[in-house]
C-alpha cells in the first residue's frame, strides 16, 4: 500500500520549479494564447528579450504581470542564466519570452534550455506563433522536408562559404533577412543556385501590410532592386533538384566557381562533389587536370 503523501516527512528540501518556453505574438496580438496570457499573470518571473516590447504586448492584452520582470537577451544571457536557474531550482515559474515568436530559434533562451537541462530542471513550452513555419507554409514550396538557416553571414565571403555547404540541400531552406540586406543576399542566392531556383519573400507576417511574393531567384532579385522592402522579411527557397552524377569533368566549373569567389579549393571540391554525387578524389584530380 502506497504511503499518503501527507504523512510523508518533510525533507527540508524546495520543490524545484519549471521554466516555460512562451511563444508571442509575431505581429498580430490576437494570435496571443490563452496561455501565454495566464502565465504572464501568475508567473513568479518573466524573462523578457526587451521590457519595452513586454510592457506593449501585456497593454494590448490586458494583463497584469504579477511577478518580477527581468531583461534577458543576447547580450547578457551568459552572466544571468546562472542567476535564473537558481531562481528556478528554489521553486519559482520563469516564463521566457523574445521580442516574437518561440524563444531560442533564432532569439535568446538556448543557454537558459542548455543549462536548465544540465542542471535536470524542468522545461517546458506554451507553442504558438512561428515566422519560420508560417513562411514555410504560405510559400507554396514543398513543406514535407524542410531545414531553418537564420540569418546568413553578413561579409560575403562568410556568407559564400555557407551557401556552398547548402550546395548539395535538397529540403526547402528557410532564411531570415533585414530589409537592408535583401537585395544583396538574393543576389547571392541566384549567383549560387542560379536565376531559375524557386523562392518567396514572405512580410510583415500577420501583420496589417503582409506580403508574399513568389517566383524564382531571378525575378525575386529584380523586384527587391526597384523596390523599397520594409519589414520583417523570411526568405523561403526551394531546395536543389535531384541531378545525374555525370562525370568529374563535368563539374570542374563550377569547382572553379567557387575558387573565384574565395573558397579553397579542397572545400569547394567537397562541396560539389557533394551536390553532384561524384567522388571527391577524382574531381579533385580532374580540377588539377584541367589547369
Amino acid at each position: 500500500m502506497d504511503p499518503n503523501p501527507s504523512t510523508l516527512p518533510d525533507s527540508g528540501q524546495p520543490t524545484a520549479g519549471r521554466i516555460v518556453l512562451a511563444a508571442t505574438p509575431i505581429g498580430n496580438t490576437g494570435d496571443a494564447s490563452a496561455r501565454l496570457v495566464e502565465l504572464l499573470g501568475t508567473a513568479d518571473i518573466v524573462a523578457a528579450e526587451d521590457t519595452r516590447r513586454l510592457h506593449r504586448l501585456v497593454q494590448s492584452l490586458g494583463v497584469t504581470v504579477a511577478g518580477r520582470v527581468i531583461s534577458y537577451h543576447e547580450h547578457n544571457e551568459a552572466a544571468k542564466t546562472s542567476e535564473l536557474l537558481e531562481q528556478v531550482r528554489s521553486g519559482s515559474t520563469l516564463v521566457m519570452v523574445t521580442d516574437a515568436g518561440m524563444p531560442s530559434v533564432s532569439d535568446p533562451g538556448f543557454r537558459l534550455v542548455e543549462g536548465a537541462v544540465a542542471a535536470g530542471l524542468t522545461v517546458t513550452a506554451v507553442p504558438g506563433p512561428s515566422a519560420v513555419l508560417t513562411a514555410l507554409a504560405l510559400s507554396g514550396l514543398p513543406t514535407d522536408r524542410f531545414c531553418f538557416e537564420g540569418f546568413l553571414p553578413r561579409k560575403a565571403g562568410e556568407r559564400a562559404s555557407r551557401l556552398a555547404d547548402l550546395a548539395g540541400e535538397r529540403r526547402t531552406m528557410v532564411f531570415f533577412e533585414a530589409p537592408h540586406r535583401l537585395e544583396a543576399m538574393l543576389r547571392a542566392l541566384r549567383e549560387r543556385f542560379g536565376p531559375d531556383r524557386p523562392v518567396a519573400v514572405c512580410r510583415e507576417l500577420t501583420k496589417t501590410y503582409e506580403e508574399v511574393v513568389r517566383g524564382t531567384l531571378g525575378d525575386l532579385l529584380a523586384w527587391a532592386e526597384s523596390t523599397d522592402i520594409r519589414g520583417e522579411i523570411a526568405i523561403v527557397l526551394g531546395g536543389a533538384p535531384e541531378q545525374a552524377a555525370g562525370t568529374a569533368e563535368d563539374h570542374v566549373a563550377a569547382v572553379n566557381g567557387l575558387v573565384a569567389q574565395g573558397i579553397r579549393l579542397k572545400e569547394a571540391v567537397a562541396a560539389v562533389a557533394d551536390d553532384a554525387r561524384v567522388s571527391k578524389r577524382e574531381l579533385y584530380s580532374a580540377v588539377l587536370a584541367a589547369r
